[in-house]
């Protein structure tokens, strides 16, 4: 395999196109990276390339996993196979699951409706969402819909109530408003009317 005329371009070219990292913050990376003990790089390099070779969607929810086939979460029998959480991203599970509340299975949509992002509803993983509906998930009673409470998380969810709608499944979304330990003065308009509207009884 040929060497690269510029090793240190090619790595900044590289490191730039990921989100939130600009050529200047690339090359800063990369000076770091070049001070510390070449086996930290190897060790870099080693670890990319496994999980290029490794790491695929989970067959069942789509999330990220090394398993072969469906992922930990999705091998755990004693989940609640009636209820079914469809998140927008696997940041978003992962949060959920921190909370250990949860004890229901998961689908991950890999974003959410966004038309000034180009991203249509085609671009979500929708279809692996029927398909479990209508295969191994007949068990579900319950879908939550757990898409974030943002202009573009509000408008999947609607899509989404439409799309399963027909297969009787109860919908429910997650309650957003006033977070604990937040003053009501600070508090935007949209989030403190979600919280009036969200009350529930004492």
């Amino acid at each position: 395999m040929s060497r690269t005329a510029d090793p240190i371009r090619a790595l900044v070219s590289q490191l730039s196109r990921l989100p939130g990292i600009g050529e200047r913050t690339a090359m800063r990376l990369v000076h770091h990276l070049l001070r510390q003990d070449r086996a930290l790089l190897h060790a870099l390099a080693e670890a990319l390339v496994d999980v290029a070779d490794h790491v695929h969607e989970c067959s069942r929810c789509c999330t990220l996993t090394a398993n072969a086939g469906a992922c930990s979460v999705c091998d755990d029998h004693r989940r609640d196979d009636t209820v079914l959480c469809v998140v927008s991203t696997i940041q978003d599970m992962a949060a959920i699951e921190a909370t250990s509340e949860f004890r229901g299975r998961y689908h991950v949509l890999h974003g959410t409706i966004s038309p000034l992002d180009g991203t249509r509803p085609d671009d979500l993983r929708l279809q692996p969402l029927l398909a479990r509906l209508h295969g191994d998930d007949k068990a579900v009673r319950e879908i939550i819909l757990a898409t974030p409470p943002s202009v573009d998380g509000e408008a999947t969810a609607l899509y989404l109530a439409r799309l399963l709608g027909p297969h009787g499944i109860a919908l429910s979304r997650i309650a957003s408003g006033v977070p604990v330990g937040g003053d009501l003065q600070f508090a935007d308009k949209p989030t403190l009317a979600r919280a009036i509207a969200l009350r529930r009884s004492m």
